[in-house]
């Protein structure tokens, strides 16, 4: 074995990049050891994406020095950074679309045969199941990626990486569309390779893992190195200090609420895998709604959105009978969704945010049939002042926004329509601390207004902290809810496994 956590691998020294009127990293230093989990902290906005992406070769350093094994190298493409034994997986799965799961797996280093080097796809499958089997899973190889889920993209996005070979791993975010199995599965590769000698840095908001896997912590905050120390010489509270330079006072901040009235009922509803769901909401009410992946949350969601038909069963919003056809209806009748894939489902990525804001309500801004710049832009500002959305400028399309500052614009639309009740799917996934601060305090907000607020979350310890009630799913049923009283991560587990075992 390597001799873990002693050696240089790989060294970024005084990193600068610029963009106008913007540093990004300022003269940062970082590396990561032979045989090391060295993670990498920082708010949105902090410079870790900035720093990987340097490092993958998509962006070019301003001045600084990269040293691989103490030499000194140069990234100037992804093409390079690979050869190099560089290999970067982006909390945005990097897959093409149309292509096979087998086909992207071994995209860039395909393995060929015969004159007119052809795909060999016999060693093409064997390298792609020998890959997925390393992660735990089977996925259909001949099936294109664009008909899999979020997580199932991101565990062939890590399949790729490990078909590679890789002496440095960078991960962003890789768990944030995994569930506890798969991120369990994932942590043994990671150690795996660590034992092999393998330098990984490892990004993740989510701080529970970051004790759990990680040798070396190095902190990012306004694109400065602001701290870096062993994992057993730190805390929760320290790194989280370190990482927005303010005081956060409770991490999940409660507000005590006196319930209103039923906004609304459910009634024996069945739909696809959804079976006799039975559930209510209240004005003023948090309910969280927990469970394994495929339990059936987001399924409910996009019941109560419109967006999938309700087969039988009863609904009532606002006093009155529900069955939305379209979300269309559902938005009319003051319902919004916040949907777990934001990139792809919540928001119009070429568009502006002033833009995004206004889309489910333009009938507030048409006057005489044409939309009103001086309007939409007044309204949309509102938003963006009140929510502190961070915008490189008034047209920036929201690509170019950090997960953050997306979700808050995703948020502002539904502000924008006056929604009475609102769906919160995976809220905060793949969002720095700072900001989960900010929703938590966004979402005690509308439910102290009067607004009833659904909660969709994996992170058991986000719904135990913010909700006022937890609803538990397991194979396409409620087993149980729970008051805040009663909700602890082992009731909330044992009612979502209760068909499991």
């Amino acid at each position: 074995m390597p001799n873990a956590g002693t050696t240089p691998l790989l060294e970024l020294h005084s990193i600068v990049k610029r963009y106008p009127g913007v540093v990004a990293l300022d003269g940062v230093s970082f590396d990561v050891r032979t045989g090391e989990i060295h993670c990498l902290l920082g708010e949105n906005g902090a410079g870790k994406s900035t720093l990987l992406n340097i490092l993958s070769g998509a962006l070019s350093k301003d001045s600084g020095d990269i040293l691989l094994n103490g030499r000194q190298v140069e990234i100037n493409s992804p093409t390079q950074a690979q050869e190099l034994g560089v290999c970067t997986i982006y909390q945005e799965a990097e897959l093409v679309p149309a292509l096979t799961a087998m086909e992207n797996i071994v995209l860039g280093h395909e393995p060929v045969h015969g004159f007119f080097s052809m795909l060999d796809t016999k060693r093409a499958g064997d390298t792609s199941r020998s890959a997925l089997a390393q992660f735990g899973e089977e996925l259909d190889l001949e099936e294109p990626v664009e008909h899999f889920s979020v997580a199932q993209q991101q565990i062939v996005e890590i399949a790729k990486a490990l078909t590679r070979q890789a002496r440095v791993l960078a991960l962003d975010e890789p768990t944030a569309s995994l569930t506890e199995s798969e991120r369990e599965n994932l942590f043994a590769i990671l150690r795996r390779l660590k034992s092999e000698g393998t330098g990984i840095i490892y990004v993740s908001h989510r701080l529970e893992e970051i004790f759990d896997i990680a040798d070396r912590i190095t902190v990012l905050r306004d694109g400065r190195a602001i701290n870096t120390c062993a994992v057993s010489e730190t805390n929760r509270q320290t790194l989280i200090g370190w990482m927005v330079g303010r005081e956060l006072g409770e991490e999940y901040p409660r507000v005590e609420r006196v319930r209103g009235a039923e906004i609304l009922k459910l009634e024996n509803i069945n739909a696809g895998r959804l079976h006799d769901v039975t559930l209510s909401v209240h004005r003023g009410e948090i309910l969280g709604l927990a469970g394994l992946v495929g339990a059936g949350r987001t399924e409910l969601a996009r019941v109560l959105f419109g967006a999938d038909p309700m087969e039988s069963g009863t609904m009532s919003f606002l006093g009155t009978d529900y069955k939305p056809r379209s979300p269309r209806e559902a938005i009319d009748a003051g319902i919004g969704l916040l949907t777990e894939d934001r990139n792809r489902l919540g928001l119009v990525m070429e568009m502006s945010a002033e833009r995004n804001i206004t889309l489910a309500n333009l009938a507030a801004i048409v006057k005489n049939g044409f939309i009103d710049r001086d309007a939409e832009h007044s309204a949309a500002q509102t938003y963006i002042k009140q929510l502190s959305i961070k915008l490189p400028g008034a047209e920036s399309p929201v690509e170019t926004l950090s997960g953050g500052n997306r979700q808050k614009v995703v948020l502002s639309r539904w502000l924008f329509t006056d929604a009475k009740l609102l769906i919160f799917d995976e809220p905060t996934a793949g969002i720095d601390i700072g900001v989960k601060y900010e929703i938590y305090n966004i979402i005690n907000e509308l439910a102290g207004r009067g607004v009833g607020v659904i909660v969709i979350s994996s992170d058991l310890p986000e719904l135990l902290g913010i909700c006022d009630r937890i609803a538990v799913l397991c194979g396409g049923t409620i087993t149980g809810t729970l008051t805040r009283t009663e909700a602890t991560q082992e009731t909330v587990m044992a009612l979502a496994m209760k068909y499991e075992l």
